[in-house]
C-alpha cells in the first residue's frame, strides 16, 4: 500500500496542469495517484494515461467527496479558481502542492491561511528556485559577510509581451519571493504603474489574462523597504527583451554582487568587487554551485521536473515532521501582499506600509 494517496486537479484549456505538477509523482516513493479531475473530457483522458491515475472526474468537488487523499496537487496555472480549489482540498483535510501564482487577492490569501491553521495541513507552492540546493549556499555566503552590508536587491521579470503588471504576477512572484528570502520581509512600498509612458488611470484597468483579475499598465517601477536593511527594487516594462538572462535578482553589497537567476539549478554568480565594475577592477565573476563558490556542480540539472521532485519531497518531510514548508502559505500571502502594495501605492500616489490595512484589490478602487 502506498503511504500517500494523491489527487490531481487540472483544467485543460484553463491553465492545464502547470509546469509538471501532474507528472512529478511518478518519481516520488510511496505515492499512489488515485484520481484526477478535469472538466475537459479529452484532457482528462490524456491526463489519466499520463499520470496513471485510476479514476477520473469532471468535477473536482465530486472527486474530493468520493475519494480519500493525503495530498492534492493543484496544477492549473490560471489563478481565478486557485482559492476555491485550495480551500476545498483543505476542507477535506488534504495537504496541498500547487502551481503559482498563489491567489488573486489578500482576502483570498487570508482565507487560505486561516484554513491551513485551522485544519493543521501543509501547503507548498511550486516556486522552483526556493527548493534549489544552491539557495542555502548563497544565503550562507551573505550570512558569512561575503557581500558585506547588503544595500540593494534588484529584481526583474522577463519583460516580454507580458511586461508590466502581467509580468509582475506571473514571473514577478518568483523574484519577489527570492527578494524576501535574501532581504527579509517588505515593510513599505512606493510604486508607479505606467501605460505607454503615462500614469495608469481607472480607464486602463482590464481583466487580466490567465484569471489574474484586474490589471493595468505595461510598466512597473517599485521600491521596497526590506526588514534586513536593504532596499528592494522590482521593474518590468513590456517588450524590453530581458528574457531568461535577466529574469532573476541581483544582490548588491558593500563588498560585491550576488546574481541569482531562476530554476532548480539556476545560474548563481558572485562578483567579489566593491566597485561593482569588472571592467574597472579586472575582477571576474565566479560561479556558485551546490558545493560552494568556485566549485563545480556535481548535480544534474533536471529542470522543472527536478525542482518539483525537490519541492514534493520537502513537503512530505514537512508533513512527517510537522515542519514549515520553505515556500508555503505565509510566503504565498507575503508575495501577494507585495504585489497588492504596488497597486495600492500607485492608487494613493504615496508610500504604503505592509501589511496592508485594505485587503481588497486596489485597482478596483482606482480613481
Amino acid at each position: 500500500m502506498a503511504k500517500y494517496r494523491v489527487g490531481i486537479i487540472g483544467s485543460t484549456g484553463h491553465g492545464d496542469y502547470g509546469h509538471g505538477i501532474d507528472t512529478v509523482w511518478k518519481d516520488i516513493p510511496d505515492i499512489e495517484v488515485v484520481a484526477i479531475a478535469d472538466e475537459n473530457d479529452s484532457g482528462r483522458a490524456k491526463a489519466l494515461e499520463r499520470t496513471g491515475a485510476k479514476n477520473g472526474y469532471a468535477d473536482y468537488g465530486e472527486m474530493l467527496d468520493k475519494e480519500h487523499f493525503n495530498i492534492v496537487a493543484i496544477g492549473t496555472r490560471w489563478v481565478d479558481r486557485h482559492a476555491d480549489m485550495v480551500l476545498a482540498a483543505i476542507d477535506h483535510g488534504c495537504h496541498v502542492y500547487m502551481e503559482k501564482p498563489f491567489c488573486r487577492t489578500l482576502i483570498e490569501a487570508d482565507k487560505i491561511v486561516e484554513a491551513v491553521e485551522r485544519k493543521h495541513v501543509k501547503l507548498a507552492i511550486a516556486h522552483q528556485t526556493r527548493y534549489s540546493p544552491i539557495m542555502p549556499i548563497a544565503k550562507r555566503m551573505i550570512d558569512e559577510g561575503k557581500l558585506g552590508q547588503i544595500l540593494e536587491v534588484r529584481a526583474r521579470g522577463k519583460e516580454d509581451q507580458r511586461g508590466g503588471t502581467e509580468d509582475l504576477w506571473v514571473l514577478g512572484s518568483h523574484v519577489l519571493d527570492l527578494m524576501r528570502y535574501f532581504g527579509g520581509d517588505a515593510t513599505s512600498c512606493y510604486a508607479t504603474l505606467s501605460k505607454q509612458g503615462r500614469p495608469v488611470m481607472k480607464a486602463d484597468v482590464v481583466v487580466g489574462n490567465e484569471g489574474l483579475g484586474p490589471l493595468a499598465g505595461d510598466g512597473v517601477n517599485a521600491m521596497f523597504t526590506l526588514s534586513g536593511g536593504a532596499t528592494g527594487y522590482f521593474g518590468s516594462h513590456r517588450g524590453q527583451g530581458g528574457g531568461k538572462g535577466r529574469f532573476g535578482i541581483q544582490i548588491f553589497g558593500s563588498k560585491g554582487i550576488l546574481e541569482v537567476l531562476t530554476g532548480y539549478l539556476p545560474s548563481v554568480k558572485f562578483l567579489p568587487d566593491p566597485s561593482w565594475s569588472p571592467a574597472r577592477s579586472g575582477i571576474a565573476w565566479v560561479n556558485v554551485s551546490s558545493n560552494g563558490a568556485e566549485k563545480p556542480e556535481s548535480l544534474k540539472d533536471t529542470g522543472l521536473h527536478g525542482g518539483n521532485i525537490s519541492a514534493v519531497k520537502h513537503l512530505i518531510q514537512c508533513i512527517e515532521t510537522d515542519a514549515k514548508p520553505l515556500c508555503g502559505v505565509y510566503e504565498g500571502r507575503a508575495i501577494v501582499e507585495m504585489i497588492m502594495s504596488i497597486f495600492e501605492s500607485h492608487r494613493l500616489q504615496a508610500p504604503v506600509s505592509l501589511p496592508l490595512k485594505e485587503r481588497g484589490h486596489p485597482l478596483n478602487q482606482l480613481a
